[in-house]
Order: structure tokens, then C-alpha cells, then sequence
């Protein structure tokens, strides 16, 4: 998946969690509030722990997020 399509996605997912209802009770998120989740997703994934991973598959994982990253911010 493209960043920019995997930055679409993260979003509309944490707006679609708040489309659910729990108790009878509407909750509703801002695509800004929405946009930071993501974004806090994205940092999660960046920062997690490299050692299971060969130095080929760091940098393309590392570019790749950074690169949903920046599609993130510019939604």
C-alpha cells in the first residue's frame, strides 16, 4: 500500500471507531483528533524495537513510516 493511501486509511479507521456507540451514547472524534492519533500510531511504529529485523528491512520499514508520516500531516 502507498504511504499516502496507508495515511488515508489510519484516519478514517480512528474516525470510524468514533462513529460506534457504546451504551447508547454517541462519541465523535475530529479528523484534527484523529489525525493525532495516527500520528501517535505511526511514532509507536517507528520507535518500536529494531533487533527483530536485518538492516535491509530497517531501512525500508523506517523510510515507508516516514513517509505515511508525512502524508499523515499533510491531511
Amino acid at each position: 500500500m502507498a504511504p499516502q493511501e496507508k495515511a488515508i486509511q489510519l484516519v478514517d479507521d480512528y474516525m470510524d471507531l468514533s462513529d460506534e456507540q457504546e451504551y447508547n451514547t454517541p462519541r465523535y472524534m475530529t479528523k484534527e483528533m484523529a489525525i493525532q492519533c495516527a500520528l501517535r500510531t505511526v511514532d509507536e511504529i517507528l520507535n518500536q524495537d529494531k533487533g527483530a529485523f536485518d538492516l535491509g528491512e530497517i531501512h525500508y520499514h523506517f523510510q515507508y513510516w516516514q513517509e505515511v508520516k508525512q502524508e499523515v500531516e499533510n491531511l
